[in-house]
């Protein structure tokens, strides 16, 4: 063999050599389709009569965008009873899985008893991450006269309260526990 196809043959080996290490052994590319997201919603009142019903306004906000993500709504009702329907008149059922199909929308809890009440909403990703609000609800007694007029100062509709302190919000992460 002449020199000239000893050092072609080299160089071909060391680009070969250099083209396998360089390259990488996994074909997929690593997607990232987890974004941390949470449920902010304007204040709802906290007392309603039997057969009153109370707006929940809700925005769905999430910290990035992946095309895939697809969320859900489920709520559990441990104390008194009522009904929960979504903005297009859909009445939910406790504990069934419904489909979010927009980022704001509106869910009105109808009382359906004089005692005090509460509903516990968890909005789901298809990544497993969940995102939890409870609401509490008391009988409006119209002989229990604490002299409150109903203002907080701020947002006021008359005969309705909006106070702050009315939802609870705490995202819900698996394995770890909440502080208290």
């Amino acid at each position: 063999m002449n020199m000239k196809k000893i050092h072609f043959l080299i160089a071909l080996c060391g680009c070969i050599f250099a083209a396998l290490s360089l390259s990488s052994c996994e074909d997929d590319i690593d997607v990232d389709g987890t974004y941390p997201f949470m449920v902010e919603t304007m204040p709802v009142p906290t007392r309603l009569a039997q057969g009153e019903t109370a707006e929940i306004r809700c925005q769905l906000k999430r910290e990035g965008r992946f095309s895939d993500a697809r969320y859900t709504v489920r709520y559990f009702q441990p104390d008194g009873r009522g009904t929960l329907r979504m903005d297009d008149g859909m009445v939910l059922r406790p504990n069934d899985r419904y489909p979010l199909d927009r980022e704001v929308f509106r869910l009105y809890y109808t009382s359906e008893c004089a005692d005090q009440q509460r509903i516990d909403l968890y909005f789901e990703d298809n990544d497993d991450q969940m995102f939890m609000l409870t609401f509490s609800f008391n009988n409006e007694n119209k002989d229990d006269d604490d002299g409150d007029s109903g203002d907080d100062g701020g947002g006021f509709i008359p005969g309705i309260r909006f106070p702050v302190d009315s939802i609870i919000v705490r995202p819900v992460v698996p394995g770890v526990e909440p502080k208290k």
